[in-house]
């Protein structure tokens, strides 16, 4: 599997670029800056883009910005973006075009190996990996008047979950029941939400998402 790797500190780049390589990942390119982003992304066409927000020559969201333009050019191109502080903006900007293979991960996540490969390998099957931290801030944005309102506190918690790309065997497992209760809590929460029920986790996920993001 391909990736671009997009990260201007060299020993995190470094760092990156030895555990992907290290779990059989391939590194078509390493770089630290968004005009080299831009074009490895449009010449090497990765299976997947790993990519800090913030990139030189503006230090601002120039990696995310990267990354958007890559996706309408080619819809769907799995990213993932690492950020060192949770920005909603950036959350609702990489779910605005309702493809799947996008995730949101903090830095700090990196640090645990396993979260973070399990993360770019959800991301670059299609699916979403959205950090819990980013889960819980949009969910506590919204208003009174929110549908969500209508959740029990058992449902709020398995949408954070299944927001984070999780199935409901995972969800089950991480909430010690069993997956036919969480089954039944999924049903409810699309229910009272105006959701259709999908089979398709990542779309189930991408439509729970698109619901929290919409103004």
């Amino acid at each position: 599997m391909r990736v671009v790797l997009a990260e201007d500190l060299f020993l995190l780049r470094d760092g990156l670029t030895r555990l992907l390589q290290a779990h059989g990942f391939e590194i078509a390119a390493a770089v630290d800056n968004g005009p080299a982003l831009t074009r490895a992304l449009a010449e090497l066409r990765p299976d997947v883009a790993v990519v800090d927000v913030r990139l030189p020559p503006s230090f601002t969201d120039e990696g995310l910005q990267c990354a958007l333009r890559a996706r309408r050019d080619r819809p769907g191109m799995p990213v993932l973006v690492l950020s060192q502080h949770v920005e909603q903006l950036y959350a609702r900007e990489l779910l605005a075009d309702g493809h799947g293979g996008v995730g949101y991960l903090l830095k700090d996540r990196v640090f645990d190996a396993d979260q973070f490969i399990d993360a770019v390998r959800r991301v670059a099957g299609g699916g979403t990996a959205m950090d819990p931290q980013v889960i819980q801030q949009l969910l506590a944005q919204r208003t009174q008047d929110s549908p969500l309102e209508r959740l029990t506190p058992r449902e709020l918690e398995v949408i954070e979950l299944m927001a984070q790309g999780r199935s409901n065997a995972a969800i089950a497992e991480r909430m010690v029941v069993t997956e036919r209760a969480i089954a039944k809590h999924t049903s409810n929460i699309f229910a009272k939400l105006g959701l259709p029920v999908s089979d398709d986790d990542n779309r189930r996920v991408l439509a729970v998402l698109a619901y929290l993001e919409r103004r």
